[in-house]
């Protein structure tokens, strides 16, 4: 199961791996339909207020037939969702746009529309219920998840305690970004890693938002070090991440093999730059691996979709990010989409991939653009792994 609940997958050695140098666009890089689409709600959101509320009292005259009530009733909870978003910066909950989502609510309100009437204002009000839980709430209650590893590489009784931190995404500082600091310092981690993807891509270029990822990575600390990778090319411009880790005590992993020694355990830890193509990605991390394959060897990769590749490499666990579990899922279903090439699976949670552990975080903070700042059924998330000896 997906969202508030663990869900665990396995696929066997001989899982198959996909050949994707033929594809011309890829998640995460800046070309495709996602980012046409990306486009589009740009200009939603530049539209006049004036105008956009004429555009949702046309949605609420499609399923009105030709009764005023039919479209009025609608059309007021057109707007009250426009208000609710509207207020999320005010409230510095979020600080996306608020046409775009709103736009994608009232068309999602309309079938609701042909109800009978007297079933129009509770179907409405329990979408209104609907709004304020994934827009406001959910986004905001980070957990953390808590997995274990054995391996016979690992000679310590003592348990390496790993946090993973994915997808900060960082707009401003909420109380998402608050509850994570007290995490953090609460469970007092003998290593940090992070997979990418530090800013919102609405907010790469905004000094504000620099200086508050700058203040919440400053708060991190553990005693065997904090190390990162890249994420999207898009999110994560190489310049950008430069000067964002400048003078903080974060090790940028770019495509190396570095040696961490954990009271005695030396552990490989591989990061690789991540361009969303598999069949380049994987070479390099071909060239970069030192052949100890004795040694508990952990990859750094933002997104899963080079886990079947590393799972031929000797590789004993992957810590990815990327897809944010999809943000809103359904029950039973689980995600709606995941930006991986692989589709739904590997969307979020444990998986066995051959002999090698990939864990694809769901992430910390939201989408960019004009995409909803919504979580539904998948709540934010920071990863402890407590790694001991087999």
């Amino acid at each position: 199961m997906r969202g508030g609940w663990r869900f665990n997958s396995a696929d066997g050695p001989s899982m198959s791996r996909a050949d994707y140098s033929k594809h011309s666009s890829f998640p995460g890089t800046g070309s495709g339909w996602r980012n046409s689409l990306l486009d589009i709600l740009d200009k939603v959101e530049r539209l006049p207020s004036a105008i956009f509320a004429a555009i949702l009292f046309g949605l609420a005259w499609i399923p009105a037939r030709g009764q005023w009530p039919y479209a009025v009733i609608p059309y007021v909870f057109f707007l009250s969702d426009w208000a609710l978003l509207a207020a999320l910066p005010a409230t510095g909950r979020s600080f996306g746009p608020a046409k775009p989502p709103t736009l994608m609510l009232a068309c999602l309100r309309i079938p609701w529309a042909f109800l009978p009437f007297q079933f129009l204002i509770p179907a409405h009000l329990i979408g209104t219920l609907l709004v304020v839980y994934g827009f406001w709430i959910e986004p905001q209650q980070l957990r953390v998840s808590c997995q274990m590893l054995r391996s016979k590489k690992l000679k310590s009784n003592m348990p390496i305690r790993i946090l993973h931190l994915s997808d900060l995404h960082i707009e401003r500082i909420t109380s998402r970004e608050r509850r994570l600091i007290q995490e953090v310092r609460s469970i007092s981690a003998d290593l940090i890693v992070l997979t990418g993807d530090y800013l919102n891509l609405s907010y790469i270029y905004a000094q504000e938002t620099w200086e508050d990822a700058r203040e919440v990575l400053r708060t991190l600390s553990a005693p065997f070090g904090i190390y990162a990778v890249t994420g999207s090319p898009v999110v994560d411009k190489a310049d950008i991440v430069e000067n964002l880790f400048e003078d903080l005590p974060i090790k940028l992993v770019r495509n190396e093999t570095i040696t961490v020694d954990i009271r005695g355990d030396i552990i490989n830890l591989v990061g690789i730059d991540c361009t969303h193509k598999p069949f380049v990605d994987a070479p390099r991390l071909q060239s970069v691996l030192d052949g100890q394959s004795n040694r508990f060897t952990l990859l750094l990769y933002h997104t899963p979709d080079i886990a079947p590749d590393a799972a031929r490499m000797a590789i004993d666990l992957q810590l990815s990010g990327h897809t944010h579990g999809g943000q809103v899922c359904l029950p039973f279903y689980g995600a709606l989409y995941t930006s991986s090439l692989y589709g739904k699976r590997f969307e979020s949670g444990r998986y066995q991939v051959g002999d090698m552990i990939l864990y694809v975080s769901r992430g910390i903070g939201l989408e960019g653009r004009g995409s909803p700042r919504v979580r539904f059924l998948c709540p934010p998330e920071i990863v402890l792994w407590e790694l001991t000896t087999a």
